[in-house]
């Protein structure tokens, strides 16, 4: 029979999270991130500032805090007076408590809750920017522990909430000719030796061969000078506005104009004609891997990564720039990226798996009266409400959950959840197929 103390280290916690007021974030109530930490932490909304990200989890960046609820017979109900637990962090408690993780995350990663778990509302252009490799990272965070907060890799996979747009990876190689041949200003700016490496190479040359030439014409293009920069975009804006008076402008060049508002000057506007510019709908996913480039433009998000905050920025920001790590770090890969549909668990329930060990995401969307079941995982789970409210059952916890709410629950912890309106709910965890492998 289990103890008290044991049965309570094993029941679900609420969390207290964190919020990011990075410039790029949607400003006041227009932003999902604003009215989830605003519920969450009982805090009022600015009106002029902006909510970007809302973290969830255990970095020192971000971390969150465990609040505690009184017992009735060993059972938490009910809407008692929450009480943050002395300001202990999530990470101190799974310190203290490591078996609410399950054995074989333990036995991988330590008492360390191996994923991180956000929400984004992006108003305008993040930094093009890339995660740095296990080894990279653990070199970097040695040399400039001040930028590089951890010795981590950040994979990561984001779901879109709302309509999404991004830029990630490498454009395919016919395409880069196309941008060669039709975007003057770029051969302007890495010279016509670059240029007609681009145009000379071919497939059949083998993909080191075009790698090679791919990463000399960005590196050459990423070094240019802001005078370099900054008249080629002046030049660029003239022949679009009056490209627009003859003909539609395609998706790519209407967004290369809009970040160069966004971004007056900068290189990353003439760099984006060399990436995918990918939509997503509502309920569609994609992945990135360590050292694999993109940068987020706008719409709202889940984002789930390993846990760490290294990232390497190169345009598209007014922050530091470390153009030399990030143009030698690159995989170069090149080729539209896979986008995630999820797979049903029910009628109600998608499972998002990157091929990664580190996380997975559901998401689940309950119509009024519906009920629905998270099977125990042999992983920690974290639960956010995203939207609604409803009822959250285990074997020693019941309570109520509504928009805002974020829920920790340990490992080997079935999870029912019910809703008399609609409830729209998502989770994290650590990959199901990592236990599958083990």
């Amino acid at each position: 029979m289990e103890s008290n103390g044991s049965a309570s280290r094993r029941r679900v916690r609420k969390l207290r999270c964190s919020v990011m007021n990075y410039d790029w974030g949607r400003i006041g109530t227009e932003s999902g991130v604003a009215r989830l930490f605003s519920l969450n932490s009982r805090v009022d909304i600015e009106g002029g500032k902006p909510y970007a990200e809302f973290w969830m989890g255990t970095h020192e960046s971000g971390p969150s805090f465990v609040v505690e609820k009184s017992e009735n017979n060993g059972v938490v109900v009910g809407e008692e007076e929450e009480i943050t637990a002395g300001g202990l962090s999530l990470k101190s408690w799974i310190a203290k408590n490591p078996s609410v993780l399950g054995d074989k995350v333990v036995e991988k990663w330590g008492a360390n809750l191996p994923f991180l778990f956000k929400v984004l509302s992006v108003a305008k252009a993040l930094s093009i920017q890339a995660h740095p490799n296990k080894e990279l990272a653990g070199t970097l965070h040695k040399l400039r522990p001040d930028v590089f907060k951890d010795d981590n890799h950040k994979p990561e996979m984001v779901l879109a909430l709302t309509d999404f747009e991004a830029l990630c990876g490498f454009i395919s190689l016919e395409e880069l000719k196309t941008v060669v041949r039709n975007v003057p200003e770029v051969a302007e700016v890495v010279g016509n030796l670059y240029a007609n490496q681009v145009l000379d190479v071919n497939n059949q040359d083998g993909e080191e061969k075009v790698k090679a030439v791919l990463q000399l014409i960005f590196t050459q293009l990423m070094s240019a000078s802001k005078d370099v920069i900054a008249k080629a975009l002046s030049k660029l804006k003239s022949r679009l506005r009056m490209a627009s008076q003859v003909r539609q402008l395609t998706d790519k060049e209407h967004l290369v104009l809009q970040l160069e508002k966004q971004y007056p000057a900068d290189i990353g506007v003439l760099a984006a004609f060399f990436f995918n510019y990918v939509k997503l709908n509502p309920g569609e996913a994609l992945y990135l891997g360590a050292n694999e480039l993109h940068a987020y433009l706008r719409g709202e998000c889940i984002e789930c990564m390993a846990t760490s905050d290294n990232v390497v920025r190169a345009g598209l920001t007014p922050k530091d720039r470390d153009v030399h790590i990030l143009c030698s770090m690159l995989t170069y890969k090149q080729g539209f990226p896979e986008i995630l549909q999820g797979v049903p668990l029910n009628p109600y329930t998608r499972r998002y798996l990157p091929p990664f060990d580190e996380f997975e995401v559901d998401r689940c969307i309950l119509p009024q009266g519906a009920s629905s079941v998270f099977p125990a995982a042999p992983s920690a789970s974290i639960f956010v409400v995203m939207e609604g409210e409803g009822t959250m059952r285990t074997s020693s916890y019941e309570g109520l959950i509504r928009e805002g709410d974020v829920l920790f629950a340990p490992a080997d912890t079935d999870v029912k959840v019910t809703t008399s309106s609609d409830l729209h709910i998502c989770r994290a965890g650590v990959n199901s197929r990592f236990f599958e492998a083990s």
